[in-house]
């Protein structure tokens, strides 16, 4: 699609991986920051607390831009008509990720092997041998912002790309 004046219209994917790349530039780039200011464990500490105190007013944002803000996320099938929209909105493709609900109460997410965006971009600078992955503490933000009770299998306290080529594993949800 065009404009009268010739210039070309993004497609609507196309617009949401741009503003996701600016985002994550923006994130990525507050976190080196931090890392050059503070040193990496106050970075790890000021991320996670980023990330927390943004998660709510995501989810919020997120419901209303879905028509869901009155709604209640307190069903299985809720929370899958949710996140199905948060992932079309804030998951795009150069994140190599896929999320995905494979059985009752389960929310899988699954990187490309060595190709999750954030160990790309901690290994680049040198850090991923203590980087606390702030890309699966976002998504457990989120839940715990829906207010629902979970459990994370395997448990994440550092890039689980360290020592396997795979990131993967599940959101057990309980309603």
């Amino acid at each position: 699609m065009t404009k009268p004046d010739g210039r070309r219209l993004p497609e609507k994917k196309e617009l949401i991986e741009f503003l996701n790349k600016c985002w994550m530039t923006h994130d990525a780039m507050w976190f080196y920051s931090c890392l050059q200011e503070f040193g990496l464990r106050k970075a790890n500490k000021m991320n996670k607390a980023a990330i927390r105190s943004l998660a709510p007013i995501e989810v919020n944002r997120i419901k209303k831009f879905l028509g869901m803000e009155k709604e209640q996320i307190e069903t299985y099938e809720a929370l899958k008509n949710f996140f199905s929209g948060a992932s079309e909105l804030c998951i795009p493709d150069f994140m190599n990720v896929t999320m995905s609900f494979p059985k009752k109460n389960i929310l899988h997410w699954e990187f490309k092997p060595k190709d999750c965006f954030a160990y790309k971009g901690m290994k680049n600078i040198g850090v991923i041998d203590d980087y606390e992955c702030g890309v699966m503490y976002r998504v457990g933000c989120w839940i715990e912002s829906l207010k629902i009770k979970y459990d994370v299998n395997p448990k994440i306290e550092r890039c689980l790309m360290l020592d396997n080529p795979n990131c993967s594993g599940d959101f057990s949800l309980y309603f």
